[in-house]
């Protein structure tokens, strides 16, 4: 029998689990979207958020916070893919 301690509902990791799919950024859309500091910044965080409902470690959590918030004041931009 599976102890179920976790603060968060099996619905919010599912909302969590679907926000995330929906924001990623895939191999289709990566060429139109690298470079904008809002779906970037965005997609860390809400991969941050589903490491947190998801018991993830917090140094993981931390970092991608970090770099949403790097995004976010434009301190790291996409360089763009070297083959092209």
């Amino acid at each position: 029998m599976k102890d179920n301690k976790s603060i968060w509902t099996e619905r919010t990791k599912l909302l969590a689990k679907e926000l995330h799919n929906e924001i990623s950024i895939d191999n289709y859309s990566w060429h139109k979207f690298r470079g904008n500091k809002k779906r970037r910044s965005a997609e860390l965080i809400v991969s941050a958020i589903s490491q947190l409902v998801n018991d993830g470690k917090d140094s993981e959590i931390e970092t991608l916070l970090a770099q949403a918030l790097l995004w976010i004041k434009e301190d790291i931009k996409d360089k763009g893919c070297t083959n092209h």
